[in-house]
């Protein structure tokens, strides 16, 4: 399976049949100063509908869009959407957000949206074991790199890939992430936006692993 971070929430993972997903696509301009999206997809995946996150139309290939909770089997994969909420009141302040399980090539994959709040002990068990979790660090908006760190440690990923943070390509008021980085061991920075990942290869103690975007 191969990831590449395209910049913000969007990731596009390619199984090793070739089949493309991509999520949270996000436009340009607003702030968000991260290189266009010039890539086709089988599957687009949108958390939640704010204009950073649902970019559908910037996306080729004519996919299939999935949102909203329950089961969905597309192509072959199947898509878990669990119920969460943009903020810590419950919606009031932000709506509602959408996380996303989902196993490409042997590897679970959790892609946890513009999630606002810690998990409970019921969606965390609803999620259950998982290899790799996509993860937003910046604050404001969404949970911030202290909050992150607890739902990461809630959560027991073997690697953890922060997203939706402040970079040289966002503008936005956001936690960096060095400031999600304090303190933590097992580190991986690669000098890359892409990198790749095999079922039976991946590290038994959580790793956090630093893209650089495209």
């Amino acid at each position: 399976m191969k990831l590449k971070w395209l910049g913000h929430s969007c990731f596009l993972i390619t199984s090793e049949t070739g089949l493309r997903i991509i999520t949270d696509p996000y436009p340009q301009g607003s702030g968000l100063n991260y290189s266009p999206i010039n890539e086709a997809a089988d599957i687009v995946t949108v958390s939640h509908d704010h204009f950073d996150h649902n970019n559908i139309s910037a996306v080729s290939g004519k996919p299939e869009v999935i949102t909203g909770n329950g089961v969905k089997n597309v192509k072959g994969i199947q898509f878990k959407g669990i119920a969460t909420h943009h903020d810590e009141s419950q919606g009031k302040e932000r709506g509602t957000n959408t996380i996303f399980c989902f196993s490409v090539d042997g590897i679970k994959l959790c892609h946890l949206g513009d999630l606002g709040h810690r998990l409970s002990k019921e969606q965390i068990a609803e999620i259950g074991a998982l290899d790799i979790l996509f993860i937003p660090i910046g604050g404001v908006f969404t949970i911030d790199a202290k909050m992150a760190s607890t739902v990461s440690d809630d959560l027991k990923p073997k690697v953890v890939i922060p997203m939706h943070c402040k970079t040289h390509k966002c503008d936005w008021p956001l936690n960096t992430i060095e400031d999600f980085l304090a303190g933590k061991k097992n580190v991986k920075k690669l000098n890359s936006s892409e990198t790749e990942f095999k079922a039976g290869r991946l590290p038994e103690a959580t790793e956090i692993m630093v893209l650089q975007p495209a």
